[in-house]
């Protein structure tokens, strides 16, 4: 099992490097100019400020600097942000982000799961039909766009919660809400598919020619087992929901790293765009690494045929 992991932690290092080689040199494509009021400064003082962040430099110089800094955990200063570290602009940016994605994921899961129950038990009826058509609506439909129904009727036309901002829970309901609709969608799709065909398995029906209650078929029998490859569709709906986010944060103007990367790439603020695009590969690349050590753990097979021991 060790050696599992290790071998998955040495690809996780190589596909981070590889992502911020790309990326270094796909940022330094960006239109436009990381000085601000460029056409105020005479050359001397272009100079300088190019001097001081090195943008002068080759850019195979900047690029071999930028990755050894890199290598230290220095992800540079804000070209923008009055000369901020890039990591100090992160941390205070992760909380609202990880709230957001947290209730979006937890919401998202509980709802999903229980339309995804009551579809099942409730096959071919109105209930199932209803649950169907919620998870078609939420696979369908863009997040961003649930966020700009949300805001016109609940928001303005009925104004039971604030437009936007993020100044407390109340403001944290509809960015959640907008959030969730994936997930809730995936989950229900995944749960009925699931129960549906635990129900009909074989152990079910001794369960049942024993005498065991409905209640006891469902939960003991039945729920249990069609949970079991959830760990299947989190990975997934965690990656999707930080990086649907991007968006999210930005209708919302929750001061999330959304919210400080599309800043970032208005502005041209190279080392804001890579520290958040390095952030949100990170937690990409270890939630894979997570998956593939819950599958190794659940499922032996995995982890020999990948050559672990």
């Amino acid at each position: 099992m060790i050696r599992f992991i290790a071998q998955r932690l040495v690809y996780m290092l190589i596909t981070l490097f590889i992502i911020a080689s790309i990326s270094f040199f796909l940022t330094l494509t960006l239109p436009g100019s990381p000085l601000t009021m460029e056409d105020k400064l005479s050359d001397a003082q272009r100079e300088i400020v190019l001097e001081k962040y090195g943008l002068n430099d080759p850019v195979p110089i900047q690029y071999l600097n930028y990755m050894g800094n890199l290598v230290q955990g220095d992800l540079g200063v804000s070209f923008i942000q009055d000369n901020r570290e890039v990591t100090s602009i992160i941390v205070d940016k992760l909380g609202p982000s990880a709230q957001l994605g947290a209730q979006g994921l937890f919401f998202g899961l509980l709802v999903g799961l229980l339309l995804g129950l009551l579809s099942a038990l409730y096959h071919n009826s109105p209930i199932d039909y209803g649950s169907t058509f919620v998870a078609v609506v939420g696979k369908s439909i863009p997040s961003f766009v649930f966020a700009g129904i949300l805001q016109y009727y609940i928001a303005m036309k009925l104004g039971w919660l604030p437009v936007a901002f993020w100044e407390g829970f109340s403001y944290t309901i509809l960015p959640t809400l907008a959030v969730s609709m994936f997930p809730i969608a995936i989950a229900a799709r995944f749960m009925r598919t699931e129960m549906l065909e635990v129900m009909g398995a074989d152990y079910i029906t001794t369960a049942r020619a024993k005498g065991v209650n409905k209640f006891g078929v469902v939960w003991k029998h039945g729920i249990r087992n069609a949970l079991i490859p959830l760990v299947t569709i989190i990975g997934p709906l965690v990656i999707s929901l930080f990086t649907g986010n991007l968006v999210i944060e930005n209708i919302f103007a929750v001061p999330g790293i959304g919210d400080t990367f599309v800043t970032a790439v208005m502005t041209n603020d190279y080392p804001v765009i890579m520290g958040t695009t390095l952030l949100i590969s990170f937690v990409f690349v270890l939630v894979i690494l997570l998956i593939d050590v819950l599958y190794g753990l659940i499922d032996p097979r995995i982890r020999l045929s990948g050559g672990g021991k």
